[in-house]
């Protein structure tokens, strides 16, 4: 037992930063996914030791509020809550995470204005926002952001072009120092939990990996999926027309998927037509994936809904607990840091 002990002290060294940031025991935020983050998993995640995120979405205020204070009565542990910044009533969900008093506030979907951090900071929230690049890491410390999470487009849903791998390089070196970073996309394992830390990580944020615990509110039929799926089943969407820029989605390939290929297609083609106007055409193909996603996760619509999903989904291989995932995470991180100790003493 001493090797462990050891491990899981090394461990906390490494991440210690990140979970004196989130008030946390591990440094382990789950990813905010819509209509799947809601008031059972993000308890459950922060219950489990973790640190559990809401997926706001496109909530309205009042309903926002009221996700907020039930998630308080099944956990009294510290949680996020993450907020689209094309949000309509973005001002008014940051009051709502004031009345509350919620902790920390992550800012997502588009680059947040300094006004938006500014108006989240003010109500004593720490802030969180998303840099996909170091310049843009750089302009959000400048406009007050607390800390950053990069995910590279090993992860599932909208996704940028770099790779996680590449974005930890270039982005833990300049900026890690400043604030702490959070590393997301493709992560399944504790092994790479513990690679990324020792790059100077804070922590890591997960998504995929949560969708089949147990007390996530998905659908049997949308757990499934993920239990069969291997990574190269969680492919990005293909855009079809340089003139019509998409977010790529990464999700499972199924008919939805390939439906949206031709839906680009017929959608550009009553563009050129001159029946509807650019910016219609392209809100048109965004519009697709929203109630997609709903008709998967929470309809259990498999075929003709989205299947979001990242590349790590091939290490989600059955159906357990919050508390055992985040377990199992810290158990194979304590065992690569032990392993690693045993290599460097017997190679002395």
């Amino acid at each position: 037992m001493m090797g462990m002990d050891n491990g899981r002290q090394r461990l906390n060294d490494l991440w210690g930063r990140g979970c004196r940031f989130l008030g946390t025991e591990t440094a382990i935020l789950g990813g905010a996914m819509s209509w799947i983050s809601d008031r059972n998993l993000v308890a459950a995640i922060s219950n489990g030791g973790g640190f559990g995120v809401i997926a706001c979405g496109s909530m309205p205020p009042d309903v926002l509020s009221a996700e907020i204070a039930a998630t308080k009565t099944l956990t009294a542990k510290p949680f996020g809550v993450n907020l689209i910044t094309m949000h309509p009533d973005l001002d008014r969900l940051i009051d709502v995470c004031g009345e509350h008093k919620v902790g920390h506030i992550v800012l997502a979907g588009g680059l947040p204005s300094a006004a938006a951090i500014k108006r989240a900071k003010d109500t004593g929230a720490q802030v969180i926002c998303f840099a996909p690049a170091v310049v843009i890491g750089k302009k959000l410390l400048r406009s007050g952001a607390d800390a950053l999470v990069v995910e590279g487009s090993e992860a599932g849903g909208h996704i940028g072009p770099v790779a996680t791998s590449v974005l930890a390089q270039e982005i833990l070196p300049q900026l890690g120092e400043q604030v702490p970073v959070f590393i997301a996309g493709g992560i399944g394992r504790g092994e790479a939990i513990v690679s990324y830390l020792e790059m100077g990580a804070a922590g890591v944020q997960l998504g995929t990996r949560f969708v089949c615990a147990t007390e996530c509110v998905a659908h049997p039929n949308f757990k499934t999926a993920f239990l069969k799926a291997a990574a190269r089943d969680a492919q990005a969407s293909v855009q079809v027309d340089p003139n019509f820029p998409v977010i790529p989605v990464r999700a499972l390939v199924n008919h939805a998927a390939k439906r949206y290929t031709d839906f680009q297609h017929e959608v550009i083609a009553r563009f050129k037509a001159g029946e509807i106007e650019q910016k219609e055409a392209q809100l048109e193909i965004e519009h697709f994936w929203a109630g997609a996603l709903k008709r998967a996760a929470i309809d259990g619509d498999v075929e003709n809904g989205s299947l979001m999903a990242g590349q790590s989904v091939g290490m989600v291989t059955r159906e357990q607990p919050c508390l055992e995932i985040i377990a199992e995470l810290i158990d194979q991180a304590v065992g690569a840091l032990d392993a690693r100790k045993r290599f460097l003493q017997a190679a002395d």
